[in-house]
């Protein structure tokens, strides 16, 4: 057994093959390996173990009439223990066979084993899935590694990084790495600041992507650029969002919103051919956001399956109903979703989805059921006939439908709607097709209201182009112009976007100025661009792919943390290291910082 006096650095001896690696034709072969004990058997004469590496298992033979030294040493073994073993490669037995395993024709028949290192017992079984709690699994994340599953994600998003570089490299994009350490700019979430110990009182700032400098690299005569990124925001966190994250970030010159969307949709389809062996056949459909946000209530539609939403507005024009009435005088909206009847709600459930609006987004939903004899419902007595037969052509109801409608401003009522047909997709498995389902949505709005901050914001950020057509709206209503910008979207997930970026100083001063900043606050926060568009800075433009949610959606999983080596938990916490931790006070000293929390 290994001691403190038999340590050594090096492996006893060189591995010829991994584990996973061996098959059939191998019999006959000696081999060298080198792995983690999976499972130990021991049947009284012979010992059995399966060993693990990170291309699967094989099955180990400790013959004590081959070799008693090998037979001694296995039967010591536990779980995890790290060993070396040498031996011959022999098919197993007619009915020994195991055709679960790759491996499963073969086995190694040992004559020389030694153990290379102990393990305490794991606080998990490493044996593919398990049920253990999250907070577990990271705390010993070097142990969840182990574990198959998180080896072939990890492998898979290397696979698919490793095709969008070839990609990108055979399209004539050169990989440039930006800083790190850099300027604190308005981009929507809060920065992550670094403290400068020699400028005392100053901070950088993590980037929360590298758009501005990508930009510059454009006004540097690069022409296509793209790089792995990292970026960090300090942000409230939700599901699948993580503190810190890594973006595939490309920008070229003088390209047309289809230009780029042409590059992104061959980037993605190397990603699926590369990791699934799957063809995807861009060109992918165009939806703009105005109609997506119409039909599907959400910029990010899930296309694989219909409950699309429809607007009933003038089918209940001259209502008696006076819930309708009143939204109707104020000049609002009626919208609805016809859910088939082959897929039923039970009251108890539609009062369930109305108690969440109520109590959620203070809106009530009206529902009728269609039968043979009529319409039943709490609100079916109060429609006539000539409204009922109006809904019933614009949301094409058949006997056995339930319509389900919401009143209000169509602004609030679209996306609360499409929760609820992402809520019925869900229920129903219509989101559970195996479909692959692409598309571009476009023409998004160039600005939004923020009724907390009482001013213009970005919908993108603050670098996107106008469209052309709107340059004259501008002036009169800002909030009517299109951007030139552009998401890529798969099964209701966004995948990333992008925007043809303003290469004018002056168009890029005056959208900097409808969105608050004066003319010296614009210089001052953004001065080092702005001076740069004043130098022959060509038209640009790209796109910015999330890599955990590409890998996320290749390796078929609704986890972020399932596709990243250490991630943090919702809290922005890692359980394993205990970052974020205080610091030694010396330190803050140094950097002139005082802690008054």
């Amino acid at each position: 057994m290994a001691s403190k006096e038999a340590y050594s650095p090096l492996p006893p001896w060189q591995r010829t093959d991994y584990c996973g690696t061996l098959r059939a034709n191998d019999a006959g072969r000696d081999v060298a390996l080198l792995g983690w004990v999976q499972t130990r058997r021991d049947h009284g004469g012979l010992i059995f173990i399966d060993l693990r590496d990170r291309e699967g298992i094989v099955q180990l033979v400790l013959n004590p009439e081959i070799s008693a030294g090998a037979h001694e040493a296995g039967s010591q073994v536990r779980s995890e223990y790290y060993i070396a073993a040498r031996g011959k490669v022999v098919l197993r037995s007619e009915g020994t066979v195991n055709a679960e395993l790759p491996t499963g024709q073969v086995e190694v028949v040992v004559n020389a084993l030694e153990i290379v290192n102990t393990s305490a017992p794991p606080p998990f079984p490493i044996d593919g899935d398990t049920a253990t709690a999250e907070e577990i699994r990271l705390k010993y994340r070097y142990l969840d590694l182990r574990r198959p599953e998180m080896q072939r994600n990890l492998r898979a998003r290397h696979q698919a990084i490793k095709a969008i570089r070839d990609y990108l490299d055979d399209n004539g994009f050169v990989e440039i790495e930006t800083p790190i350490l850099w300027k604190s700019t308005p981009e929507g979430a809060r920065d992550y600041l670094v403290p400068s110990r020699v400028n005392p009182g100053k901070f950088y700032a993590l980037p929360q992507s590298p758009q501005l400098l990508k930009q510059l690299l454009m006004v540097a005569g690069f022409d296509r650029y793209y790089q792995i990124a990292r970026c960090f925001r300090d942000e409230d966190l939700r599901a699948n969002r993580q503190p810190e994250f890594s973006q595939i970030d490309l920008e070229m010159t003088c390209p047309r919103p289809d230009d780029v969307m042409s590059i992104a949709e061959g980037m993605v389809a190397a990603a699926f051919r590369r990791v699934l062996g799957v063809e995807i056949n861009p060109p992918f459909i165009r939806m703009p956001y105005a109609e997506a946000m119409e039909r599907f209530g959400i910029d990010k539609p899930d296309m694989r399956f219909g409950l699309e939403l429809k607007n009933l507005t003038s089918a209940f024009e001259g209502t008696s109903f006076k819930v309708f009435a009143d939204v109707l005088a104020r000049g609002q909206s009626i919208y609805g979703i016809n859910l088939p009847g082959q897929h039923q709600l039970s009251r108890r459930e539609l009062d369930e989805i109305t108690e969440t609006l109520r109590s959620r987004y203070a809106m009530g939903l009206a529902w009728v059921k269609v039968t043979d004899s009529g319409w039943q419902g709490p609100i079916a007595k109060y429609l006539g006939d000539g409204e009922r037969e109006r809904a019933a052509g614009v949301a094409s109801l058949k006997p056995g439908d339930t319509l389900m409608m919401v009143a209000g401003d169509a602004a609030a009522v679209r996306p609360v709607l499409g929760e609820i047909r992402l809520q019925l997709g869900a229920r129903f498995n219509l989101d559970s097709t195996g479909e692959r389902k692409f598309l571009w949505v476009v023409d998004f709005p160039l600005f939004e209201y923020s009724e907390e901050d009482k001013r213009l914001v970005s919908v993108n950020h603050p670098f996107t182009a106008p469209n052309p057509d709107d340059l004259a709206v501008l002036d009169k209503n800002p909030l009517d112009a299109r951007a030139l910008a552009y998401d890529m979207v798969l099964n209701g997930q966004e995948l990333g976007g992008g925007s043809i970026r303003i290469h004018s100083r002056e168009l890029q001063l005056k959208v900097l100025e409808l969105l608050g900043f004066s003319r010296e606050e614009a210089t001052d926060r953004f001065g080092f661009l702005v001076d740069a568009l004043t130098y022959g800075a060509p038209p640009h433009g790209g796109c910015a792919f999330g890599v955990d949610r590409l890998c996320m959606m290749l390796c078929g999983t609704d986890s972020l943390r399932d596709v990243l080596a250490f991630p943090k938990t919702g809290k922005a916490v890692d359980p394993m290291s205990g970052a974020p931790s205080e610091v030694d006070p010396r330190q803050l000293k140094e950097l002139a910082i005082k802690v008054t929390a």
